[in-house]
């Protein structure tokens, strides 16, 4: 599998988290079992090429909703894919299906290009600096001072934009900071250190209930978002 990133300019870095493609390295007639992990976002995604199923076959254009546990998927040998991966509170001011909808799960959805659907998130103006203010924070009450809210404030935000409490929220941005930067690391008592979990058993723990393998599997088959 060839999956590659492309990041935002820093003017949508707290609405858009990356752009990216995916391409199989098989045949048509070989199904490819992947494994999505929770990373905080909903996604945008266009199958350009052969056939892809997540409880059933998906159309070439469909929305993916945030998760809280792995998921399975399967693409054929032959696919290719691109995605527009967004932070969840870019999605309301620019769509009309409710973020709730998406909750847990994929559905049809034929958007515009994606080069519009940055320029349109451009004019949202503070929303990106809140946005920046959230996923760099290390606490719920960091979240709160950095982006001027109370702590009641902040929770109805996230009731609104993100569909999960702050705290439930800041767990998935943790794992998948962890597990982004987890290839290549020598020791995972220090890589749970500096991730902010209180010892390696934390994150022990947090890899088996959001990857599905232990850390130790990980390291060998993350990349992106996915254990292949």
């Amino acid at each position: 599998m060839d999956y590659r990133e492309h990041a935002p300019p820093a003017a949508l870095q707290g609405l858009v988290k990356v752009r990216w493609t995916l391409a199989g390295d098989g045949t048509p007639d070989q199904w490819l079992q992947q494994q999505a992990v929770p990373d905080g976002c909903v996604e945008i995604i266009r199958r350009l090429h052969g056939r892809s199923r997540w409880d059933g076959d998906q159309p070439a254009s469909f929305a993916v909703g945030l998760v809280e546990r792995p998921q399975l998927f399967e693409i054929s040998g032959d696919s290719r894919f691109e995605g527009l991966r967004l932070w969840p509170w870019a999605w309301s001011p620019i769509f009309h299906l409710p973020l709730a909808a998406l909750r847990g799960r994929w559905l049809p959805f034929d958007a515009r290009g994606f080069g519009e659907i940055e320029a349109r998130l451009a004019e949202t103006g503070r929303l990106n600096a809140i946005g920046r203010a959230i996923v760099a924070a290390e606490s719920v009450a960091e979240m709160s001072a950095a982006t001027g809210m109370s702590p009641r404030t902040l929770q109805r935000w996230f009731a609104t934009h993100v569909g999960l409490p702050p705290r439930r929220y800041l767990r998935l941005l943790r794992f998948q900071n962890a597990f982004a930067e987890l290839p290549g690391q020598a020791s995972l008592a220090g890589h749970a250190a500096e991730q902010g979990f209180a010892d390696q058993a934390h994150m022990a723990r947090e890899f088996r209930a959001l990857a599905g393998v232990p850390a130790q599997a990980a390291r060998r088959a993350a990349r992106g978002p996915f254990l292949t």
